[in-house]
């Protein structure tokens, strides 16, 4: 017999807290530092303006005064409804436009359709200040329609500012209701015609009810972009002001940095509602496509596919004519008198030359690295390394997208300027300016990164982990391979949105670290018109230059890893 104690003392303990690897370390590590980023750059700068917003001018607190005094001051207090009123009209329309192309270039069979989709997003490789200057160099009051026709439409206000946002917002829109209409199932129309519905109650029963996630999206999405806008009010509104101008005058002009707070707060309202809604809504949605989905193969329909292709035409020349004014107004002597070519508008002395096109690029190269490091290794320690963590960081995480520009910068200056702060050095350099555009742009390429990994089976780390084989190499070796398009595609979002934002950066440049889009602003306003053109055209061939870049190594990356997709690859039978 063996006494008990020695019994006891022979099995190894199985109670008690598990002892600590070197890889659950590395994983609580990681961990640890994505929830210091998030806190450092996202949680606590927003938590500054918002107190900021309790305070007076001189540090005391006075609670909701400043609030008081906003709400009561009718000239300041009118820039709600302003953004409100050109916000919800400039949605209707962008979304009334974007569908009906949206819906020429995937339900019909009209010819150039390829062509349609590459002219319509032409806008997103310009900053929206730019969309303003070209409607003011055709319809303003020295444009070309003007001095031409005699005729001024008055372009000066709520109607440039609408004009200046659909065509700025009309490609996110087109973006989001191409894929929608694409998701759809062949049966379903094919049952209608079987059911002898006419083409017009096809559309309502089958067609829009198929569509309405995609049209509640791209809705939400018009709105915050337009009631968070910055450079398009600033170029085309005049006196017409709207919250985002509102707190660039309360801060740049009169120094108020509490006003500026105040209506910082208050501009964060409706883009967090917009945010909130339109996700419980997207919880609603359910599948359209499942595994016994038959293709939608438009069927030709000669008047629907002329007067498809007459509307995208009449669509595509509106936006071509605004980008070719803005090339143009650059190559010329004086627009709209003397168009003899010439390319001294490109010398840029107004603002130092080509530093600030070089500080963007620049700055859209790290900001591209570093985001797309950050939004992807966080979607995997958010997705795959499941911890007690893992959702406090996605909420988080979500928090950026409904932060406009203005208050994330307005935010930066209360975090990183203030007086003994262990930041303050970032303040002033082109580092501050990389991090607010990570931070801008983050959710989305968060969500990105997420939506690739939640593709992926867990049986990967499953099986890794019982070979022993560290997470942080299954990453590298497996994940990363099989994620690579995502992640080239969230760093051409990086770069693309970082060489043209204006409302992030304006409140954090400093002489020497302006920016390409800044520098449009600043030559603008200084009355060099014709420089700012041609600095706009060289963002916007910066862009599609990159654009056509990302495309080639797009195109190599799925050839070189995605080989297993195809079943042409070397493990086919």
């Amino acid at each position: 017999m063996v006494p008990a104690d020695g019994i006891a003392a022979a099995v190894p303990r199985l109670s008690g807290r598990p002892r600590l690897t070197g890889e659950d370390t590395v994983r609580y590590t990681a961990v640890a530092l994505f929830a210091a980023f998030l806190y450092l750059f996202v949680l606590y700068p927003l938590a500054q303006v918002m107190w900021r917003s309790l305070l007076a001018n001189d540090g005391r607190f006075v609670g909701l005064a400043n609030y008081q005094r906003y709400f009561g001051t009718p000239a300041i207090a009118a820039s709600i409804t302003n953004s409100l009123f050109v916000s919800l009209l400039s949605r209707a329309i962008t979304i009334t436009l974007a569908f009906l192309y949206a819906y020429a270039v995937t339900r019909t069979t009209m010819p150039c359709r390829g062509l349609f989709r590459v002219v319509a997003m032409l806008p997103l490789f310009a900053p929206s200040l730019v969309q303003a200057l070209s409607f003011i160099y055709v319809f303003g009051n020295n444009g070309i329609v003007t001095r031409t026709t005699g005729v001024n439409v008055g372009i000066y206000g709520p109607k440039g500012i609408v004009m200046a946002e659909v065509f700025s917002c009309f490609p996110h829109a087109l973006l989001i209701l191409v894929a929608a209409l694409s998701a759809t199932d062949a049966r379903l129309y094919d049952a209608a015609r079987a059911l002898g519905a006419s083409p017009l109650k096809t559309f309502v029963t089958v067609t829009l009810p198929g569509v309405k996630y995609g049209l509640v999206s791209a809705g939400f999405v018009v709105f915050t972009l337009v009631v968070t806008d910055f450079g398009a009010p600033k170029a085309i509104g005049g006196k017409f002001s709207v919250m985002a101008t509102e707190i660039y005058n309360q801060v740049s002009g009169q120094q108020n940095f509490t006003m500026g707070a105040t209506v910082s707060v208050v501009l964060l309202v409706p883009a967090l509602v917009a945010f909130v809604v339109d996700r419980r809504i997207q919880r609603r949605q359910y599948a359209l496509v499942t595994s016994a989905v038959r293709p939608f193969i438009p069927r030709r329909r000669p008047l629907v596919d002329a007067a498809m292709l007459a509307y995208c035409a009449l669509v595509a020349l509106a936006i071509s004519a605004m980008c070719l004014a803005v090339l143009v107004y650059s190559l010329v002597v004086r627009w709209p008198y003397n168009f003899t070519p010439t390319l001294r508008h490109y010398t840029f002395d107004t603002v130092g030359g080509y530093t600030p096109l070089l500080n963007s690029v620049g700055v859209a190269a790290v900001t591209a690295l570093l985001g797309t490091v950050l939004s992807f290794a966080g979607g995997y320690l958010v997705e795959k390394c499941r911890t007690v963590a893992s959702g406090p960081l996605y909420l988080l995480a979500m928090l950026p997208v409904s932060i406009p520009g203005m208050v994330l910068g307005l935010a930066y200056i209360f975090a990183f300027n203030a007086p003994g702060s262990v930041l303050n050095r970032l303040y002033g350099t082109l580092a501050i300016l990389v991090i607010s555009n990570v931070v801008h742009y983050f959710t989305v390429g968060f969500l990105t990164a997420t939506a690739a990994l939640k593709q992926m089976d867990r049986e990967f780390e499953d099986v890794s982990a019982s070979l022993r084989v560290p997470f942080y190499r299954t990453f590298w070796r497996v994940t990363v391979p099989i994620a690579l398009p995502s992640i080239v595609s969230i760093s051409m979002y990086f770069f693309l949105n970082a060489m043209v934002t204006l409302s992030a950066v304006i409140f954090l440049v400093a002489p020497g670290t302006e920016l390409a889009a800044v520098a449009v602003l600043l030559m603008d306003d200084a009355g060099d018109s014709a420089q700012a053109a041609a600095m706009s055209v060289l963002i916007v061939g910066i862009g599609l230059a990159v654009r056509f870049a990302y495309w080639l190594v797009m195109r190599d990356v799925i050839a070189r890893t995605q080989a297993w997709r195809s079943g042409s690859s070397a493990f086919s039978v």
